[in-house]
């Protein structure tokens, strides 16, 4: 008989994003030079566009957050993919072009884990 671990409540929690204050926009998706040169490096190698880039930099400023990345990665806080945006100059609605290709989610975050340590 299988148990259900967490509840349909805590389960839905784990796939979206929750709201996020100013300080922790700030603190958590303010994107250093070494955060840019990893996401221009890692963008250069595949050829990717700004869905990806911005798509990357959701994540790789997720993780820290959260200590997780959601499954729903569009549903990440408006504020923080306008921060990220801006940091990349790229249009925000780029996001909605995300991980067309199913590997690419999972592709990113293996490379933010490996950059991450």
């Amino acid at each position: 008989m299988a148990v259900q671990f967490c509840s349909d409540e805590q389960m839905e929690r784990l796939r979206s994003y929750p709201d996020i204050g100013r300080e922790e926009l700030i603190r958590f998706f303010t994107l250093t030079r070494k955060d840019l040169g990893f996401i221009d490096n890692s963008s250069r190698g595949g050829g990717r566009g700004s869905a990806a880039r911005l798509g990357l930099a959701v994540q790789l400023c997720t993780l820290p957050w959260l200590g997780f990345v959601p499954d729903d990665i569009r549903s990440v806080p408006q504020a923080a993919v306008q921060r990220l945006a801006n940091q990349l100059a790229v249009f925000p609605g780029a996001l909605e072009q995300y991980g067309r290709r199913a590997q690419t989610r999972s592709d990113h975050l293996k490379l933010v884990l490996k950059y991450l340590g």
